[in-house]
């Protein structure tokens, strides 16, 4: 019999995890937020509450709601604390396999036996990281969008060995947590991921050929194509790293139409990640505001 409520551990505290976490909690959920850096903890609780403020502010969310989401939030530094007695791991580790997969072998080593494994991955294969665990039939891929706490869909990847019962079991959790999903299959970017990534590279193309600047381009996908965000704010907020790191994946698996552009590689090599470095394409202030 399925429980009413389970019990989340969110491995890394990183942009991705810690808004997960809150998500996870808010909707009324026990979870525990892991990192094995304590300033990374500290940041996350920040940033969580700076969240939660921001949905008292427009409404959906009350002062009371706040401090009991707060409540059921658990910050700890290590995945064997994490996990402990858990239903569901999310596994929010930088998209790298040498980051990766030491974190999913301990995860699968120490998490219960019948705990599902969510890998929230934008590109790597669902079944690869199964194969690097003992529960490849719980191996599921959850991939959020940023902000998770107002973006809609949950992208449920099913691989090769994913079990029909552990696709019911996410797909509900998601409805739990309010949000829409589509299940799709493990193929190199799955759906959105592969559709992203070729519109921000190609606005990098169009700054690098002079045919307008950052701020037009974005207004111009906002406003004609309806985009929540342009291709370089939603770029700088996700991490040009990480947008970076899933465009030579998919260059590597399908090919040349994901190469990535120069200029890009170049703002990574000098730091310009984003948000989390204060520079990007854009420069931001210390309120997080973009110059």
């Amino acid at each position: 019999m399925r429980r009413a409520t389970w019990t989340v551990a969110v491995v890394g505290a990183g942009t991705m995890g810690h808004a997960i976490a809150g998500v996870v909690a808010r909707e009324g959920f026990d979870v525990r937020l892991q990192d094995a850096s304590a300033d990374a903890l500290l940041a996350a609780e920040s940033q969580i509450t700076m969240m939660l403020n921001r949905s008292v502010v427009r409404g959906s969310t009350t002062p009371s709601q706040l401090s009991d989401t707060l409540a059921r939030l658990d910050l700890v530094g290590t995945i064997e604390q994490a996990v402990e007695g858990c239903d569901l791991v999310i596994e929010v580790v930088p998209e790298d396999e040498a980051a990766k997969r030491p974190a999913i072998e301990e995860i699968d080593r120490l998490a219960p036996t019948g705990a599902i494994l969510a890998t929230n991955t934008s590109a790597m294969s669902i079944t690869q990281i199964a194969s690097w665990t003992q529960r490849r039939e719980l191996v599921i891929g959850t991939h959020f969008f940023n902000p998770p706490d107002r973006m809609p869909l949950v992208e449920v990847v099913r691989g090769l060995t994913t079990s029909a019962d552990t696709v019911e079991r996410t797909e509900w959790f998601c409805g739990q947590l309010g949000k829409e999903t589509v299940v799709v299959a493990d193929r190199p970017g799955f759906a959105t991921s592969r559709l992203s990534v070729v519109l921000g590279n190609e606005a990098w193309h169009m700054l690098s050929e002079g045919v307008a600047s950052p701020q037009e381009i974005d207004k111009a996908v906002r406003l004609a194509l309806g985009f929540p965000m342009g291709p370089f704010e939603l770029g700088d907020l996700i991490g040009l790293d990480v947008r970076l790191n899933v465009l030579r994946h998919l260059h590597a698996t399908l090919g040349e139409r994901f190469r990535p552009s120069p200029l890009l590689v170049d703002y990574v090599a000098a730091g310009y990640l984003g948000r989390k470095t204060g520079r990007g394409v854009y420069e931001y202030h210390d309120n997080g505001q973009p110059e």
